[in-house]
């Protein structure tokens, strides 16, 4: 009889009873009632014998590089790490209706046109429906297999049969291992599934694309040791209202982590951006206060976008912090740095700051541009429309140095920049009527481009 566990569906730890708060990650009302594993998944031989003994030379002579496999959309091969490996296990998640379904469906189909056998798995719509899908998109010529099953049994005999380069559960949530006493969705059950699909990944050589469902955090619902399970894992973001989704690839053991790729949404379905800086600029007006252009990287790519500050007297007692596609926790290091070491105070008035685009930045290298964003707002007093900012702010107040300067500084001069505001222990780029302006301190730069602001 399967023993009765209680288990944690944000770190997966296992408990003897229940608990309001997980002791292994902290987490509140995650711990709910599980039966155990009445049976341990099949053993399957890996190539070599129990205790045969196998020699890295032997590994070096043996197997062949990867081939990697090239669908034609540049950006989703670019989150890839260059293409797809074969024998690979790939976790996409992203919030409900952001596009997942459409997204893997027209590479599925682009995977197909190049000459791999394609299979795509739903646990939560009927074929019929996929093919409605991929009629909207003109997808209905590429040869992709199409099944509607949850049952994780029948789904490995069916590949085991077939023989698929390319497959693709859309969801893991909604498979089921008759082994493991626990409804679909709960995370034994995802935690296994996950399990024999990656193990089945490696053994055959067949790479699969696993769906995941995100909670309301945002992180990829169910056991995070699934993360650790699999090779790559990619999170499609973006806003409902807006049409650009970004493709980020979080873990990936064939290629940079935090690559990006750039779609739009389109009656089409998703376009990819090649110059995404470009796009994200496109829609910026004519200076005005608050408004900054900072110079990023996101993998290996430079992409520009806008940050918008707005600063406004509150009536609050305790005045309003809100950031969109940035850390509120940074947003809150660069006011005390302002304040601290420079002697400007935002005490009495609310913050509101935004990321155009719809992206989300996590680099340090944006410290700079904020504070400067911020500083436009709050002293009506726009910078030049043809001018970058680029730096982290350290605590005492100095612009330390950043990584791959140049790529910045050839972004901006390639879209028509004419500035740039850096630390001053970059190299400038060699480009005729582009100016950097090297700063080593906050307190310069807030009297150079603002003047003294001391209130």
């Amino acid at each position: 009889m399967a023993k009765t566990s209680f288990v944690c569906s944000a770190c997966g730890a296992v408990h003897k009873k229940w608990a309001g708060r997980c002791d292994d990650c902290g987490a509140w009302n995650t711990i709910s009632e599980e039966k155990a594993l009445s049976a341990g998944p099949a053993k399957k031989s890996l190539g070599a014998a129990r205790g045969q003994r196998m020699a890295l030379s032997d590994l070096k002579t043996r197997d062949a590089p990867l081939q990697r496999t090239l669908c034609g959309m540049d950006e989703f091969d670019r989150v890839l790490g260059g293409g797809l490996v074969p024998g690979s296990a790939i976790l996409v998640g992203g919030d409900p209706g952001i596009g997942k379904s459409t997204l893997l469906l027209q590479a599925a189909a682009a995977f197909a046109r190049k000459g791999l056998k394609v299979i795509y798995v739903s646990g939560e719509e009927a074929a019929s429906q996929i093919r409605m899908r991929a009629d909207r998109l003109k997808l209905t010529d590429a040869p992709v297999q199409l099944a509607a099953e949850t049952n994780l049994r029948d789904i490995l005999t069916t590949l085991d049969q077939e023989k698929p380069d390319f497959v693709i559960i859309d969801s893991i949530q909604t498979m089921w291992a008759d082994h493991v006493e626990s409804a679909p969705g709960s995370v034994s059950q995802v935690r296994a599934a996950a399990h024999e699909l990656t193990a089945f990944a490696k053994r055959r050589g067949i790479s699969v694309v696993l769906v995941g469902h995100v909670t309301k955090e945002g992180q990829i619902a169910g056991p995070r040791v699934v993360e650790h399970m699999v090779d790559t894992v990619l999170y499609f973001e973006g806003e409902r209202g807006h049409q650009f989704r970004i493709l980020r690839a979080v873990k990936n053991r064939f290629g940079p982590a935090d690559e990006i790729g750039v779609f739009e949404m389109t009656g089409r379905g998703l376009e990819q951006v090649t110059n995404p800086s470009a796009l994200f600029m496109s829609e910026r007006e004519k200076p005005a206060p608050g408004s900054v252009v900072f110079a990023g990287i996101e993998g290996t790519r430079p992409v520009l976008v806008e940050i918008q500050a707005l600063v406004a007297p509150s009536p609050l007692a305790t005045p309003r912090r809100n950031v969109v596609g940035w850390d509120n926790g940074r947003l809150a290091m660069v006011l005390a740095v302002l304040e601290a070491r420079c002697g400007i105070a935002f005490a009495g008035m609310d913050v509101y700051l935004n990321i155009a685009g719809g992206m989300r930045i996590s680099e340090p290298a944006a410290d700079l541009a904020v504070a400067a964003a911020l500083m436009s707002a709050r002293e009506q007093k726009p910078l030049d429309a043809r001018t970058v900012v680029f730096g982290e702010i350290s605590l005492s107040g100095a612009l330390r140095p950043i990584t791959q300067a140049e790529s910045r500084l050839k972004e901006a001069t390639k879209l028509g920049f004419r500035a740039a505001i850096a630390p001053a222990s970059i190299k400038s780029v060699s480009s005729d009527g582009f100016t950097v302006k090297k700063l080593s301190d906050l307190e310069d730069f807030i009297i150079e481009i603002f003047g003294n602001t001391r209130k």
